[in-house]
């Protein structure tokens, strides 16, 4: 999809407020509030913005724990990719899944209440899901970084 600077404007200040009005963005992008409409509507029509959410304080709602979990599975099979993706996809646990390229095949983001959910998460969820081989699991001491936005360009 071709974006000219107007609509990568129009996504910076969705990102930053999901719950701008148009006319609002239009004022700051220097469009009219139609104009703005149409914009956002092709934007969604094009799956470039693909839903609005919330952002949560994980540890404000009782969720202490991030854990990076790396899972190997036990075969290269397109079955196995399958049959895990649409397991990993149900546990609320999980709110991040990346496919990998490496020694790992998948790499999980996990959020638990404490070092005990986590326990429980990784023996009774985790472990099971199909053709899981082996995990490894790294604690994050605190996040750095994280931007909710997509920008565009670089550096």
């Amino acid at each position: 999809m071709d974006m000219d600077s107007k609509d990568w404007d129009i996504l910076r200040l969705l990102q930053k407020d999901g719950r701008a009005t148009a006319a609002d963005i239009a004022e700051r992008v220097h469009l009219s509030a139609s104009s703005v409409s149409r914009r956002i509507a092709r934007l969604e029509d094009e799956k470039v913005i693909t839903g609005y959410t919330a952002q949560v304080d994980q540890q404000k709602v009782g969720y202490e724990l991030t854990v990076m979990v790396e899972i190997s599975l036990d075969s290269q099979s397109d079955e196995a990719f399958t049959a895990f993706e649409a397991a990993v996809a149900k546990v609320s646990a999980v709110h991040s899944c990346f496919l990998m390229s490496g020694e790992m095949d998948y790499l999980l983001r996990v959020v638990a209440r404490n070092i005990e959910d986590f326990e429980r998460i990784h023996r009774r969820v985790l472990a099971s899901l199909p053709h899981v081989d082996r995990m490894h699991s790294a604690f994050t001491l605190r996040q750095v970084v994280a931007h909710a936005e997509f920008r565009r360009g670089s550096n």
